[in-house]
């Protein structure tokens, strides 16, 4: 849980580095080098979640990096659709939701069995 849990905060941050520039009203008509370096100085943020997320996921055995790669994909999708949802007003149609189904068999089928070869602890 504590994985998922790092995974969701390094998600919030890392939407917020990528798309938070779009509304963000103190960077409207700073150049694109300032809004660079404000995206990257939240990206560390990011970072600082990610890290740990990832360690603490492989090596406790918990998960495969196959498998920590499909969860981080779905939270990183469904951090991005309440951002889209409430920051840039973005309605949720239903060919996204569709598609996020589809998403979300992804993890399952990612974690449900057991890979072959996997590392001990695994």
């Amino acid at each position: 849980m504590k994985t998922i849990l790092l995974l969701v905060a390094s998600n919030i941050f890392m939407t917020l580095a990528w798309y938070g520039h779009l509304k963000f009203k103190f960077l409207e008509g700073k150049s694109l080098a300032v809004i660079i370096l404000v995206s990257w100085g939240i990206a560390l943020l990011e970072y600082c979640f990610m890290v740990p997320a990832n360690r603490l996921g492989y090596l406790s055995g918990t998960f495969t990096g196959y498998q920590l790669k499909v969860i981080q994909e779905v939270i990183t999708l469904a951090v991005f659709v309440g951002f889209a949802w409430l920051v840039l007003k973005e309605r949720f149609t239903w060919n996204y939701g569709v598609s996020f189904g589809f998403l979300l068999l992804a993890v399952y089928f990612a974690v449900a069995f057991k890979p072959a070869g996997a590392p001990p602890g695994h």
